[in-house]
């Protein structure tokens, strides 16, 4: 397992955490994640050989949030 941070821009209330939340923990390969709503920042626990930082990136997208960085830690 790897941990990425994913800073994404848009969030700003409980339903935008829920969305995300959901987006990223139905993707085969995402063991845990952690919203940091004020931060605006998302922690990912994720197996690198299923699933990429490209496809969480658009998972999230896909719910009208900006991913504008990600850094593996």
């Amino acid at each position: 397992m790897e941990k990425t941070t994913l800073d994404v821009k848009g969030m700003t209330c409980k339903h935008c955490v829920i969305a995300v939340e959901d987006s990223l923990s139905n993707l085969e390969g995402v063991n845990q994640v952690t919203v940091h709503l004020p931060e605006e920042r998302v922690d990912v626990e994720f197996d690198p050989d299923t699933v990429s930082e490209g496809k969480m990136k658009e998972a999230i997208e896909k719910q009208g949030y900006e991913v504008v960085g990600y850094n593996l830690i």
